[in-house]
């Protein structure tokens, strides 16, 4: 998937959730009628990838900024300084969890919440800095034993190795065949 396409994915993650915000608002009578989506910048498809990069985190980040603003500023008229939003996650049942912005709640199940990975993951891979190169001391992480996986050769030489993991679903990486040979060395060291 190459950058247009992640942003693309990202752009309507984001949509989809601002949607369903909107329509959880709307089934609760006492709560203020639903802000509509805000317009979005298009990117040109001439442009680069980063400028579309740009335009499109600022566009996303705008559509938030337009359905949270006038409720934020309802809601703190009263207070003398507004406060930033806060993100609360709960995990009410085994198969769902819930995500709070800003005092407002939305249920995710787990297909919600392998699409909000991908997305996230998606998005995260075109940030700086990017993640550290060590493992990071007190991380926390899931482990697969033993996960289903899919390998495809590549014209250029190139292995392509799909993992399919527990948590974050089907992870792709793609390896040089030095860096294959480099595994095969690692993974049968006694």
């Amino acid at each position: 998937m190459n950058l247009q396409d992640q942003i693309g994915a990202l752009e309507t993650g984001v949509d989809q959730l601002i949607q369903a915000v909107v329509a959880a608002r709307a089934t609760r009578p006492a709560e203020a009628a639903p802000v509509p989506p805000a317009p979005r910048d298009e990117a040109p498809a001439a442009q680069t990838a980063e400028p579309a990069a740009a335009s499109t985190s600022a566009s996303a980040a705008s559509a938030v900024e337009q359905h949270a603003e006038p409720e934020a500023a309802a809601a703190t008229a009263s207070e003398p300084a507004a406060q930033k939003p806060t993100l609360e996650i709960a995990r009410p049942s085994q198969n769902e969890i819930t995500m709070t912005i800003a005092g407002h709640m939305v249920t995710l199940r787990p297909e919600e919440i392998g699409q909000l990975i991908e997305e996230l993951s998606n998005a995260r891979a075109s940030m700086t800095p990017e993640p550290p190169a060590g493992l990071p001391p007190g991380w926390r992480f899931v482990s697969t034993k033993n996960p289903v996986m899919a390998v495809q050769k590549q014209s250029n030489g190139d292995r392509l190795l799909v993992m399919r993991h527990t948590g974050h679903g089907w992870v792709p990486f793609t390896f040089s065949p030095d860096m294959v040979i480099q595994m095969y060395m690692m993974l049968t060291q006694r």
